[in-house]
């Protein structure tokens, strides 16, 4: 498809549009990951949901999905951070997003190696601290994206963040079209991520059971934030088990946290020792108290649940508020073509107004 779409975050990520598939755990495999790559946007594989010895393996199965380039993203509280760091400069990925966890010399080293530092941020002091830290890219995410985000919609958010670093910015919180992508062009952003509308498409690996959840939730008030899973704000299909998570006192949510944890334990080998480390990472890596470092475990047991289970009443479904626009499943080619083709038709009705004689 021929496109005039081009904006700088093509000629850094190497993609041929403007538009990023983010990196949600257990949801942005390799096959999701290839079929965004392929379909022309910039996809970011889950790197942080990846199990522990099982890294190049998964970057070996994406490099023969798709021979263009891509993403991961990691936690540098995971147990395999350092596998996953060691991995991505070993097969010269071209980026990696992150949140606010790693530090100066972490940042220098994936830099040294020419990686693309990308991290996702909700907050305008935390954008203005990624760039000082080295960051090449930010990613900022309004409060109507999903999972973990910040209480700023993307309106008010994008504007502020471009007027306080610069670097190239994306934007993420609310899009899933092409009038979204030409709105954020138009801010001066260099392109727009998406997590939900990726999700949503028939190269995603969640259950037909999850999906159908996600297609049925109409309004976008039945999407709502919560901090009942580990004390952070974090958007989700409002169901079963989010309303006894808020019916619960915080003893209960951090005994069941902890039963959590040492499930998710045994899975990745880790004893009591490597149990303590990894806590003691995520306390270090966040602003997080000391009760939403015990509850943490909660959170990928039940999102495991919900979207690789596919038990939408029992597990948790994160998603962005805009979901409950979206009313059938196509694939990344399908939705990539389409937001390219949008965006371009509002950015040329925007043209045609300026050409039009004045009375």
């Amino acid at each position: 498809m021929a496109s005039n779409l081009h904006t700088v975050l093509c000629d850094r990520l190497g993609s041929r549009y403007p538009i990023v598939q983010t990196a949600m755990g257990w949801v942005a495999d390799e096959k999701l990951t290839a079929a965004t790559c392929n379909a022309g946007g910039f996809g970011f594989l889950a790197g942080a949901t990846i199990e522990p010895g099982k890294v190049d393996a998964t970057l070996n199965r994406l490099k023969e999905l798709t021979d263009r380039p891509f993403g991961v993203n990691f936690h540098m509280f995971q147990p395999n951070a350092e596998e996953l760091i060691e991995a991505v400069i070993r097969h010269k990925v071209r980026a990696v997003s992150y949140g606010r966890g790693p530090d100066a010399k972490t940042i220098k080293r994936l830099k040294d190696a020419d990686i693309i530092c990308m991290p996702t941020v909700g907050a305008l002091k935390h954008a203005v601290k990624a760039v000082e830290l080295g960051a090449d890219i930010i990613t900022i995410q309004g409060g109507e994206g999903g999972g973990h985000t910040g209480s700023v919609p993307t309106s008010i958010l994008l504007p502020q963040v471009l007027d306080a670093v610069n670097v190239p910015v994306v934007a993420a919180g609310g899009f899933s079209d092409g009038r979204g992508l030409a709105a954020a062009l138009a801010w001066g952003a260099a392109g727009i991520a998406m997590g939900t509308r990726f999700l949503m498409t028939t190269d995603s690996p969640v259950p037909a059971s999850a999906l159908n959840r996600y297609l049925a939730t109409r309004e976008p008030t039945q999407i709502r934030i919560t901090t009942a899973v580990d004390g952070m704000s974090q958007r989700f299909i409002e169901n079963n088990e989010i309303k006894r998570l808020e019916s619960m006192n915080l003893a209960a949510r951090l005994k069941m946290s902890m039963e959590h944890a040492r499930a998710q334990a045994k899975r990745n080998n880790l004893g009591p020792v490597g149990i303590l480390q990894t806590a003691l990472k995520l306390a270090r890596s966040d602003d997080s108290s000391f009760a939403q470092t015990v509850m943490a475990g909660n959170l990928p047991e039940l999102v495991q649940r919900g979207v690789v289970a596919g038990d939408p009443d029992n597990g948790l479904l994160p998603s962005g508020q805009v979901a409950a626009t979206i009313n059938k499943l196509e694939s990344c080619q399908d939705i990539i073509a389409r937001i390219v083709q949008e965006a371009e038709a509002r950015i040329d009705a925007l043209a045609a107004l300026r050409s039009v004689p004045a009375n």
